[in-house]
């Protein structure tokens, strides 16, 4: 069946198609550039809330630091090696949790920061305190360790805080407030940060904040540094990555669209019977069933007055003459403004007005009739279709 749409299908569909248009238009021209300006501690964002300053500092300074865009499952030997597990965009599977939990217990370390990193990591004790996450802060050493002696004072968003009875070791606090924990498992451990703001790009410049980062991560000739970019998004294959960005909706988007044009012309025009050919009996039946009704009830009248109604209605409406004009009237008209002459249409119209009123008229006497108005029709060029 061929794709066909009626004009209102077809002008719906682009009004639509335009509007998407333009609002993809308004998309590109008014939203800010993602890479410049994405408020993700990722390693690709030079915005104030990214840490690409973080990641070239950790490379010019000797590191070896590697973004990794692997899932927890591959993860290497844990050996000497530290996780950078900054404010995760994604969620976490159930394999993914135990995964990183044995990579810690195998000796490996992990930084995790921001409310988000508490789903992926073992944190009691954990409390989101999100009406504290637009301002900063300055927390203080609470315990003596070699993170604490690196930067007695860190700078960083309050966005959640540990309570005194989890089984972690406080490292700084503001206000009562634990900030940042020290958590052994196994033989690794984990260092929570309450959010990312020391490795930022605009905190990475306060004070403590380089020197408490550094600490974290340890001496640059024992440590390998891995920082996920796998729960920002960033995947190895270009389908991966898509199927976790934004562009993933906008191909939703585009189904959704698709569906409902599809459901508009399969509601309009979807798989029908194919009709079948009317054949000339049908037609011939219907006219041989009037005409014996029409003679069983002796209605000869009815059947001329119903032609002679017909040519009169068009007739005025061609003239323009009132509907209840004469005969006379409407002989006079003709031949005044269509020069139609004819000696009998007179009597032929003066005949059918009287047959209105003789219930007696002959069966002949009307099929005269009609036949005499349905030449003069055709003559006249009254009834489309219609053979003189």
């Amino acid at each position: 069946m061929p794709f066909e749409l009626d004009s209102r299908d077809r002008r719906s569909l682009t009004i639509a198609g335009g509007i998407f248009v333009l609002l993809l238009v308004a998309a590109f021209v008014l939203v800010p550039d993602t890479d410049a300006r994405r408020e993700e501690p990722t390693t690709f964002s030079t915005a104030s809330g990214g840490a690409k300053a973080a990641w070239l500092l950790l490379r010019q300074a000797g590191y070896d630091v590697e973004r990794w865009e692997r899932p927890p499952a591959d993860l290497p030997d844990p050996a000497g090696k530290v996780l950078v597990l900054a404010n995760p965009a994604t969620f976490p599977t159930l394999a993914d949790r135990e995964h990183l939990k044995d990579f810690v217990a195998r000796g490996g370390r992990i930084i995790a920061t921001g409310v988000q990193a508490a789903i992926f990591l073992p944190a009691d004790g954990f409390v989101p305190e999100p009406l504290a996450a637009n301002v900063w802060k300055q927390a203080a050493a609470v315990s003596p360790s070699a993170i604490t002696r690196a930067a007695p004072h860190i700078t960083l968003t309050p966005s959640a805080y540990w309570d005194s009875a989890a089984p972690a070791m406080p490292l700084f606090a503001d206000e009562g407030r634990t900030r940042v924990i020290a958590q052994q498992i196994g033989r690794g451990d984990i260092i929570f940060w309450a959010s990312a703001t020391p490795l930022t790009n605009a905190g990475l410049r306060e004070p403590g904040n380089l020197e408490f980062f550094l600490a974290c991560i340890g001496r640059r000739d024992r440590v390998k540094v891995l920082w996920d970019e796998y729960f920002h998004g960033y995947r190895q294959s270009l389908t991966a990555s898509a199927a976790h960005s934004p562009l993933a909706w906008l191909f939703v988007h585009l189904g959704l669209i698709a569906l409902a044009v599809l459901a508009t012309y399969s509601r309009r025009s979807g798989p029908v019977f194919a009709a079948g050919d009317d054949t000339r009996l049908s037609p011939l039946e219907f006219v041989r069933t009037l005409g014996h009704l029409y003679e069983r009830a002796g209605a000869a009248s009815v059947a001329a007055e119903v032609s002679y109604s017909h040519f009169r209605y068009w007739l005025t409406r061609r003239l323009g003459a009132p509907g209840d004009a004469s005969p006379a009237v409407l002989e006079a008209a003709l031949c005044e403004r269509w020069a139609f002459e004819d000696a009998d249409l007179g009597a032929t119209l003066a005949a059918c007005e009287a047959a209105r009123r003789r219930p007696d008229l002959k069966p002949k006497e009307a099929l005269r009739l009609v036949r005499a108005l349905w030449r003069y029709g055709a003559r006249l060029k009254l009834f489309s279709g219609a053979r003189r």
